[in-house]
């Protein structure tokens, strides 16, 4: 039996120093996946890089951008990639090492059970490095706050480091989306919740990002508040999800 092909996304926005050693690690332990890069008009030269790597590996893809569209919109353009070249499943994780490949094996495995495999730092096993006490709380908070809004049942419902399944991504009416920026990673858990995905966790250790510096700051933080609230509301009222309600 062939193995079900797999994209791994990775968005990015001046990641350049970290590009030039993950993607390489990725294929050490996915040897077999394409990965699609997504750069947001990177100043230090990351799309740029990108195009040379994939001019020496037909498994390497770009995708230019315009400028910062926001994490969202960037994931979402990796799920279409994903729909119009028929790949089973997708994987998305940061391209600044703080989601270490070594994990994609593990999750990979997950797949032939569940529909949604999230690499998840709050389940045994799981665990954060180089945060401070306000970081980690901002994380545990905005996690309680969707499971309370969005009635999720697992634990890790911010980060991006996670495996779908194709055709259940290819269910969701993408225009329906509220979020474009951090809250994405909210919403697409419920929308796939909402088409009948199965989820499970596996344990992953957060490392703080090699190179650069962080992207997320107290407004992404007050805007995601605002549209899980949002996104509450439209589970109450029963909005469709779907392309085909």
């Amino acid at each position: 039996m062939n193995q079900p092909r797999l994209l791994i996304t990775l968005c990015t926005y001046n990641e350049r120093e970290n590009l030039e050693l993950l993607i390489p690690e990725i294929h050490s332990h996915a040897e077999d996946a394409d990965i699609l890069v997504i750069d947001d008009g990177s100043p230090d030269g990351t799309g740029g890089l990108a195009d040379e790597m994939a001019k020496d590996d037909p498994r390497i893809h770009v995708k230019h951008r315009a400028g910062k569209l926001g994490l969202g919109s960037a994931i979402l353009e990796g799920f279409r990639f994903s729909i119009e070249h028929d790949y089973d499943f997708l994987i998305n994780l940061d391209a600044d090492f703080s989601h270490a490949p070594r994990y994609i094996p593990a999750m990979r495995e997950k797949t032939n059970e569940v529909d949604v495999v999230i690499g998840s730092r709050y389940v045994t096993g799981g665990d954060v490095e180089g945060w401070g006490f306000k970081r980690y709380l901002m994380s545990s908070g905005i996690n309680g706050y969707a499971r309370l809004f969005l009635g999720l049942k697992t634990k890790d419902n911010s980060g991006s480091y996670r495996c779908y399944r194709v055709a259940k991504l290819n269910q969701l009416d993408f225009n329906l989306f509220r979020a474009h920026g951090y809250a994405f990673q909210e919403e697409i858990l419920y929308r796939l919740k909402k088409v009948g995905c199965l989820f499970c966790e596996v344990p992953i250790v957060f490392e703080d990002r090699r190179y650069g510096s962080s992207k997320i700051d107290w407004k992404e933080a007050v805007s995601a508040l605002w549209i899980i609230f949002r996104l509450g509301i439209d589970r109450l009222l029963r909005k469709r999800v779907s392309k085909k309600e």
